[in-house]
């Protein structure tokens, strides 16, 4: 059993020299043991490992970020799964692409669960101003999950990089003096100080810019742990915000209808617009934009759809793709104007899976719909069409509130809480995947009719 001794938690370099040397010398991963802190002269203790050139392994696109992230895990065994992988991937046996590898499986679970604490670092850390002998200083508290700290130093050296501060953790503390960065020992929660007088002024701005459309409560408590909650002076206000929060999302919704009454716009377009930074769902971190819906706000007829394509995605417009093609050509067809029409969809970020370049569509889960039902409400409110058309069982979801069939809920009326009649029908998608000619030419005549008949009940009716 070879031991290979690392500088620190968080030496990502000498694990890359060390693994290096280790694959090109054919050490199996299972015979390496990898510790970290312990004083060796040389860089293998146990047997010896034979030297080799140093040359850098040919490596698949990405793995070096990949590893240098999932090497900040706290897992005991990270440096040996990466090992593990590397010389995998250097005998041509492993692919980062296939996902279906337990062992790629677990590192890019483990590389997610670091970029997750990276983002709270950033997030949740709250400056308290102290005094020393020099004058102002900022000093912050913090845990993190994983060996994290050292790695988020440029960000914080960055983005403060005039003010002198300080940020203590269980494992290193962090001190910057406006131009140089330098270690401390770890520090408990004690030696940082518990507020200042910076932080009423932050409880009321951060009491003005609440939003509740972006909340989601177990949402908020996974992304901010309670934890986090004694670090950040605006946590102390979230109860009755929280508590506050529908009656707030009724008046914006009442002024947005009240300005469309008066004549204008500008009701939907603050929603819009608000739209626009929502993150209740993790679906906006990969998606281009958010797509809302489109159309007259007196329109008496609404279309829902699923969600955003790869197009809708790129040009922020509902249904321009494939399926939207298709829907347009039988709106003509039923006599069904969609200029008179309001289109949106159930869900307003594109869902998808990559495949090499290409963005393969993913169907939403229960929680993104529902998620999103806080906008598609508010659509509703504001346009109040008297028939709503659901385009697939995503559609009828966000419509309804609850999972249908379309066999099941199709062909019939559904009365809905607002006062309107909402109708499900396939979603144009349904009829391009059809591969057999006869069924698509009949399933695309019962589309027609299915639109048809809302053109009726909507115009005419």
């Amino acid at each position: 059993m070879l031991t290979v001794r690392l500088a620190s938690e968080d030496d990502f370099e000498g694990w890359r020299a060390a693994a290096r040397q280790l694959v090109r010398s054919g050490v199996p991963a299972g015979e390496v043991d990898w510790r970290v802190g312990e004083a060796c002269g040389d860089l293998f203790g146990g047997a010896a490992a034979p030297i080799v050139d140093a040359v850098p392994l040919a490596v698949p696109r990405g793995f070096i970020e990949l590893a240098e992230t999932a090497a900040l895990h706290r897992a005991p065994d990270r440096f040996a799964l990466l090992h593990a992988l590397l010389a995998r991937l250097h005998d041509g046996v492993a692919s980062l692409a296939d996902r279906a590898d337990p062992l790629v499986h677990r590192i890019e679970a483990m590389a997610k669960a670091v970029r997750r604490d990276v983002h709270k670092m950033r997030a949740f850390v709250r400056f308290r101003q102290v005094e020393d002998e020099i004058g102002e200083r900022y000093v912050a508290w913090f845990e993190p999950e994983h060996h994290i700290v050292r790695a988020n130093a440029g960000f914080f050296m960055r983005r403060f990089a005039t003010m002198r501060w300080s940020i203590l953790t269980p494992a290193v503390s962090l001190h910057w003096d406006g131009e140089a960065l330098s270690e401390g020992p770890a520090a408990t929660r004690a030696d940082a100080p518990d507020g200042d007088p910076v932080e009423a002024t932050w409880r009321t701005y951060y009491a003005a810019i609440f939003n509740p459309a972006r909340l989601k409560r177990a949402a908020m408590l996974k992304e901010m742990p309670r934890k986090y909650w004694r670090n950040m002076p605006e946590t102390a206000l979230i109860p009755d915000l929280v508590a506050g929060a529908r009656a707030r999302e009724q008046a914006m919704v009442a002024t947005g209808r009240e300005r469309v009454r008066e004549g204008g716009v500008a009701g939907w377009d603050s929603i819009r617009h608000e739209a626009e930074g929502c993150t209740r769902c993790p679906l906006f971190r990969d998606a281009t934009q958010t797509v809302f819906g489109e159309g007259p706000l007196d329109a008496p007829l609404m279309l829902i759809g699923e969600q955003p394509g790869d197009q809708e995605d790129e040009e922020g417009r509902p249904f321009v793709g494939p399926a939207g093609q298709l829907l347009d050509r039988a709106l003509e067809k039923a006599g069904v104007d969609r200029s008179r029409t309001y289109v949106t969809n159930a869900v307003k970020h594109f869902k998808f899976e990559r495949r090499g370049k290409r963005r393969i569509h993913s169907k939403p889960n229960a929680g993104e719909i529902e998620a999103c039902r806080w906008w598609l409400d508010q659509e509703r409110e504001i346009v109040g069409p008297k028939i709503i058309l659901a385009l697939g069982a995503t559609a009828a979801r966000g419509m309804l509130g609850k999972a249908v069939t379309i066999s099941g809920a199709r062909d019939r009326p559904h009365a809905l809480a607002d006062g309107g009649e909402g109708w499900v029908t396939v979603h144009p998608s349904y009829l391009l995947r059809l591969q057999d000619e006869d069924d698509k030419r009949r399933e695309y005549a019962r589309f027609v009719d299915d639109l048809r008949a809302a053109r009726e009940r909507a115009f005419e009716g």
